[in-house]
């Protein structure tokens, strides 16, 4: 009996170092995900409307839980990036969407006070020097994303700033 116990004691052990070890491989992986900036094309199109055959993107992801956690259940994201559109796009995506000069806008009406300069460091240099920013809540509130979505855009540039979350 006492051998057994001594079994059971150690293949508990071992369970537990495992699911440390397991959980530490995850934690590493999370974290190389979360820095890796990321170029290829956004999918699905539908989540950044209007931004026509753009020529470069630049995005990155970050957990907004714990997605090595035991408990189950799914783990929201969040998602920045810099597109840089073709000259015609920008033009027609602020006439569409009426976008209007950053300064011009309520504060209260972004999550969380979102700004241009809220962009993640890794994403930091793609973005233009110096920039006129524009935003648009109905950009923001176009569907069909179930995403919540805040842009900025710099139409002389040809850039346009993103941040998505999931609800």
């Amino acid at each position: 009996m006492l051998l057994a116990a001594a079994g059971w004691a150690a293949a508990g052990f071992l369970l537990i170092r495992d699911d440390r070890a397991e959980s530490r491989a995850c934690q590493e992986s999370v974290k190389a995900a979360e820095a890796k900036v990321r170029t290829d094309r956004w999918d699905p199109p539908e989540d950044l409307p209007g931004l026509g055959a753009y020529p470069e993107i630049h995005w990155q992801l970050r957990a907004l839980g714990n997605p090595c956690s035991r408990v189950p259940g799914p783990t929201d994201w969040a998602y920045q990036g810099v597109v840089k559109l073709r000259p015609e796009d920008a033009r027609t995506l602020a006439k569409r969407y009426e976008f209007v000069p950053y300064e011009s806008v309520n504060l209260d009406e972004l999550p969380d006070d979102s700004s241009p300069a809220d962009v993640w460091p890794a994403l930091a240099p793609f973005l233009p020097t110096e920039s006129r920013w524009l935003h648009s809540r109905s950009y923001n509130e176009t569907d069909p994303s179930p995403l919540w979505r805040v842009a900025f855009l710099d139409v002389e540039h040809q850039t346009l700033v993103f941040m998505l979350n999931d609800h």
